[in-house]
């Protein structure tokens, strides 16, 4: 898969690095000439460009029609709003994922800009910080499809039905609009199988519909 990554900061060298182990081919645009020469000799397999990712003509020279990927992950939401406008718009870039940074302008980033997946740092910190102290609730991690679907977490009490009533996943009966994806115990991620038991303080992970969280509290909220 290719994938041009917009920024050059620690969000962006991070996302490079953990890419090109998976052995995708990533292109990496920074605007800025010095941090552009220096991440040149840290990114080794990444095609690193010192160019402004918010000017048309920079993504036309590096051929975004030919990317499958988008990632807008500079410091500057503005930015990182041009630049999903213009690879999703211009260039017709299949997948926009966009870095949101301050959560006060969450609600921009929408298909209207061209944003496929809009990812805020400071909201998924919250939810951490909430599942700290809420055991029991529902938290929101992230809003999938347009705000069709949702990434959601619940760290359950002793008295949640799937720890209280000793049953399987399987014998949940959860509904179609609702579906484990991951369980993290004690530390260690899960992969979640139909006959799995839960535990008090067991962190699971959900995909839903948005219109699913009633589901989703009669199995895991007690």
């Amino acid at each position: 898969m290719r994938v041009m990554i917009a920024g050059g900061g620690s969000v962006g060298t991070a996302i490079a690095l953990d890419l090109i182990e998976r052995h995708h081919e990533v292109l990496l645009l920074e605007h800025d000439a010095d941090v552009a020469e220096k991440l040149r000799g840290i990114l080794h397999g990444v095609s690193v460009v010192n160019a402004d990712a918010c000017e048309y003509v920079s993504l036309a020279q590096h051929d975004l029609r030919s990317v499958d990927v988008v990632v807008a992950a500079t410091g500057d939401d503005e930015d990182n709003l041009v630049v999903s406008w213009l690879a999703k718009q211009e260039f017709g870039v299949p997948r926009v994922i966009a870095r949101i940074n301050n959560s006060r302008n969450e609600w921009l980033f929408n298909h209207s800009w061209g944003v496929d997946v809009a990812v805020s740092t400071p909201a998924l910190i919250t939810s951490l910080v909430d599942e700290a102290v809420e055991v029991g609730a529902i938290i929101n991690l992230m809003d999938l499809a347009h705000g069709k679907m949702r990434l959601i977490e619940v760290t359950l009490s002793a008295s949640a039905p799937a720890v209280a009533d000793g049953v399987t996943l399987d014998e949940l009966h959860l509904s179609d609009a609702v579906r484990v994806v991951a369980v993290v115990r004690a530390d260690q991620p899960m992969v979640p199988q139909g006959s799995m038991r839960f535990v008090e303080h067991d962190h699971v992970i959900l995909v839903t519909r948005a219109n699913a969280t009633e589901d989703c509290a009669a199995a895991f909220i007690g």
